[in-house]
């Protein structure tokens, strides 16, 4: 990632915009998670998109999922996100959004990265490309939008201590703002968008233990909350200290929608736990719809299915109401409704959820021969399960009495993953040795 290869990306998405519209100036977003390298791409975003007749109005350092509410709220046509999400510091990274405030669908992503590899962009003279904008209302407006599709003042009533960890990224205004807009006392670590994070920044068990001690070292608290660099994970502490796992905020997230919702179709990708299944089964009706991994896939399931919330099990939890991105902002204000509507602590709740133990494991494709043995080894798994309920919408997902087990190959790395959930840590581990025997990876 250079500076240049930014610009590059911009103008192939800007040329992809232009292609799409009868606008001659059509309005593109961009916005950045803070990282310290972030405002040299945001420049070269910026010209890339102005380069192809785009006018381009800055968001600032905000949120992904910000962004996204963004171009709904002013009718632009797409968006630049400047993020490389929950990677170290040393990462940056390009993420495109479409006029639905979505990552682009395949196709259309597949066109942009041609337009990129090979150079094709559609510029117009510099007289003729129009001056940049800025808007700084993005917190605002999505904390506002997120209040409108909950039950605030029942949230308000309860009047929680939520301890906050933003990582020194882009999610801590909208988080405080949401926290306390909900009349919580809150305890802000990793506060000020300096783009230097205290410690690895994505939000898993063992880059929490400072967030923990503060749950745990403070009286009366509710919860504490932990977000990625561009605010669209959120990892949960409970009361007591605990951290519970990211799988579980998509499940406390869709018990919420039930609770108030019904029985509703949610969506989620092939990878995450089947508690949301379980779940879902307690509310009749409900169905869960299974998408290949990434985000974009998880809308189209959503969108097809009719669903008001899906997401993945790394923490990402999207809500049809607020917009097609993960959203660590949503989720905490679902999550802080399911508490004050319950009126049990958070550990309580989380003991009363299926329990299951999964295994992730993942193989460099270099030590099996490459991208050529992928597909044999597909082929192989879903002979082994010929079976079973198979499920091969993103490499092959074997549904058993036992547990599930989900073999793919990673969309961002070079590698192969192998995922399965069980009752216990012994048979998900027995599962995952079983899938390496069958596909030929052990």
């Amino acid at each position: 990632m250079t500076p240049e290869v930014a610009g590059a990306i911009a103008s192939a998405f800007g040329t992809e915009i232009q292609a799409g519209t009868t606008d001659d100036t059509p309005t593109m977003l961009i916005g950045s998670d803070g990282r310290s390298s972030g405002p040299q791409f945001v420049e070269a975003a910026r010209k890339g998109l102005a380069a192809t007749g785009c006018r381009v109005i800055d968001l600032g350092i905000v949120t992904t999922p910000t962004v996204g509410v963004m171009i709904r709220a002013l009718d632009a046509a797409g968006a630049v996100v400047v993020t490389a999400s929950h990677n170290p510091i040393e990462w940056n990274g390009i993420k495109c959004l479409d006029r639905n405030g979505l990552a682009p669908p395949p196709e259309d992503a597949g066109r942009i990265i041609t337009r990129f590899k090979e150079r094709r962009f559609e510029l117009v003279p510099e007289d003729r490309r129009p001056e940049p904008g800025m808007d700084s209302t993005g917190t605002r407006v999505h904390v506002d939008r997120t209040l409108s599709t909950i039950d605030a003042e029942l949230i308000r009533k309860a009047a929680f201590t939520v301890v906050l960890d933003s990582v020194n990224a882009s999610g801590g205004p909208a988080g405080r703002l949401l926290l306390e807009e909900l009349g919580c006392t809150v305890i802000h670590l990793n506060a000020e968008q300096t783009g230097v994070f205290t410690h690895a920044p994505e939000p898993t068990r063992e880059n929490l233990r400072d967030l923990a001690d503060h749950v745990r070292g403070t009286s009366g608290v509710a919860c504490g909350f932990a977000q990625d660099p561009d605010a669209d994970r959120l990892a949960i502490i409970d009361g007591d200290g605990n951290y519970i796992g990211e799988e579980y905020t998509l499940a406390l997230a869709a018990l919420r929608i039930l609770q108030v919702r019904g029985g509703v179709p949610l969506a989620a990708n092939l990878s995450t736990s089947r508690m949301i299944d379980d779940i879902a089964a307690r509310f009749e009706g409900a169905t869960v719809a299974r998408t290949a991994v990434g985000e974009a896939n998880v809308v189209a399931g959503m969108r097809a299915s009719g669903a008001p919330l899906g997401g993945e099990g790394n923490g990402g939890v999207i809500v049809e109401a607020v917009g097609w991105v993960r959203d660590s902002i949503a989720a905490m204000g679902l999550v802080l409704e399911l508490l004050a509507s319950e009126g049990r602590s958070l550990a309580e709740i989380v003991d009363e959820l299926p329990r299951y133990a999964m295994v992730k494991r993942k193989l460099d494709l270099s030590s099996i021969g490459g991208r050529d043995a992928i597909q044999p080894a597909l082929d192989r798994m879903r002979e082994h399960y010929a079976n079973e309920r198979i499920n091969d919408a993103d490499g092959v997902r074997v549904d058993l009495e036992e547990g599930w087990v989900h073999l793919r190959a990673s969309n961002t790395e070079p590698i192969i993953r192998v995922i399965s959930e069980s009752s216990t840590s012994e048979a998900a581990e027995q599962l995952a040795d079983q899938v390496a025997e069958a596909s030929g990876l052990s």
